[in-house]
């Protein structure tokens, strides 16, 4: 069978939310004044809708069983769009959508909300369009059109491709902070950070960032954050040996040591002692100056979560041990990028209530699009990863070693464990969106499904780091 491309869009919310009666509809009407929540104009006739979960932007026939989605009121509809402006020119039609050659993307009906389309068909049958190369070297510069293909079967959403402008100036912005500023890298790794590509991930991540200062607060935590896992973890000197004294060390850069005066100097000199901690305080500070104390108190939570996660990897590591699949998946929990989505709010220009970030329902969705875009992560640095000394742990890895399946096996089920994820977060988006319809609460959804798309779309055409396994 051809590859399915491009996931359908599954979600309810239309549905549920044509459900809410009039006091919704005037609440959210009088969001008007809310300088977040301006207006969005309608997509032209011809053009894809916004690839979001939270508001599907192609028509279809309904899956056997689906409820078909009732109309939406302009003035829910509006805020269920989620944010425009200045600087969100990314989320909405007008610009070319990346999609794979075998994707069909009909017309929006004006002023429609269209029905979901019928699920796509698993992973084991997709297979590459003949012709189709997959892998491809040389690292990208900035401005320069990505390449790479979606690993076939894979649950996603195309997304626009970033400003080339805003991708431009973040990458030299970067650079010079982590040279001048930071001291981050010594000269001779300067082609690996070139190659990582951050300021087209940050800009396709963040598209409604309504500032280039505020794309620099994510771009900047995103570097810190690769530090600390290159020299402290992985192939840049990093070592299970003693990493929890280093995580300890480093975290304090983000979460202050209150201590003696007589000790104060001797911590506040010991954040300049490597290129991790120097990058963290430094992010940490920039960050401090844009976000609110619940934002920054956040952030602090979630980095622990990481760090945590570093720790039981190493742990395994220094005792060989090979997790059960699912223990795997707790710790892929932990260490993975949820830090990343979570500040989706202070890099767009807004807040997210911390009772409502704090709320049950949020805190399984954050889980749950931490956990699928750290599979996205898995699957497409297998091959590099395989290529490492050592045993590298991933999803593909450990359930070959544990089911006793093979490599090719394990790798189309890890495909398939991801796409559950993802199915599983747009579920309890539209659930949580549905159920709290606050204009900052269904901003923040989609911007953490925006988020997930970005991520997969920068692993995708990142082919300076990553190429396919020849599985297909």
């Amino acid at each position: 069978m051809p590859d399915p491309g491009p996931s359908p869009l599954q979600s309810g919310l239309p549905a549920a939310a044509a459900r809410f009666g009039a006091h919704i509809l005037a609440a959210a009407a009088g969001s008007a004044a809310d300088p977040s929540l301006p207006s969005v104009p309608a997509a032209p006739r011809g053009l894809p809708g916004p690839p979001s979960p939270l508001l599907p932007g192609a028509a279809g026939e309904p899956a056997p069983g689906a409820v078909e989605a009732l109309p939406v009121e302009p003035g829910l509809a509006r805020v269920l769009r989620g944010p425009s402006g200045l600087g969100t020119t990314g989320l909405y039609p007008g610009r070319r959508v990346r999609t794979h050659p075998s994707a069909h993307v009909p017309d929006t009906p004006p002023g429609g909300v269209p029905v979901p389309r019928p699920a796509a068909p698993s992973v084991a049958s997709a297979a590459f369009r003949p012709g189709e190369s997959r892998t491809a070297t040389g690292a990208p510069t900035p401005e320069s059109p990505p390449e790479g293909i979606p690993i076939p079967g894979l649950y996603h959403h195309p997304v626009p491709e970033p400003d080339p402008e805003r991708v431009a100036e973040v990458s030299r912005r970067i650079k010079d902070w982590a040279v001048d500023e930071v001291e981050l890298y010594p000269e001779e790794w300067e082609g690996q950070f070139d190659g990582f590509s951050v300021g087209r991930y940050m800009v396709a991540c963040h598209p409604d960032a309504p500032t280039l200062d505020h794309l620099m607060i994510a771009t900047r935590l995103m570097v810190a954050e690769n530090a600390v896992d290159d020299c402290y973890c992985e192939d840049h000197g990093g070592s299970p040996v003693g990493l929890g004294g280093r995580l300890l060390l480093a975290h304090t850069a983000l979460d202050a040591l209150h201590t003696t005066e007589e000790y104060q100097p001797e911590w506040e000199r010991s954040l300049h002692a490597d290129a991790p901690r120097r990058a963290y305080r430094s992010a940490m500070d920039y960050f401090v100056r844009q976000s609110t104390p619940s934002q920054a108190d956040r952030y602090r939570h979630d980095m622990a979560r990481l760090h945590l996660g570093y720790l039981a990897e190493a742990a395994w590591a220094e005792t060989d041990h090979l997790p059960d699949v699912w223990e795997y998946l707790a710790m892929r929990q932990f260490n993975n990028f949820r830090p990343c989505p979570t500040i989706t709010d202070t890099v767009g220009g807004y807040e997210l209530p911390a009772d409502l970030h704090a709320q049950a329902a949020m805190q399984r969705v954050l889980a749950l699009a931490g956990n699928a875009s750290t599979i996205v992560n898995d699957l497409y640095s297998y091959t590099k990863e395989l290529a490492a000394p050592g045993r590298h742990l991933n999803l593909p890895v450990v359930i070959a070693a544990r089911e006793g399946i093979s490599d090719r096996d394990a790798y189309l089920k890890a495909v398939d464990v991801h796409n559950d994820l993802m199915r599983d977060f747009e579920a309890a988006a539209a659930s949580l969106a549905a159920s709290c319809p606050v204009p900052s609460v269904l901003r923040f959804l989609r911007g953490v499904a925006v988020w997930i798309d970005g991520n997969h779309y920068w692993h995708q055409t990142n082919t300076y780091r990553y190429s396919l396994p020849d599985f297909w």
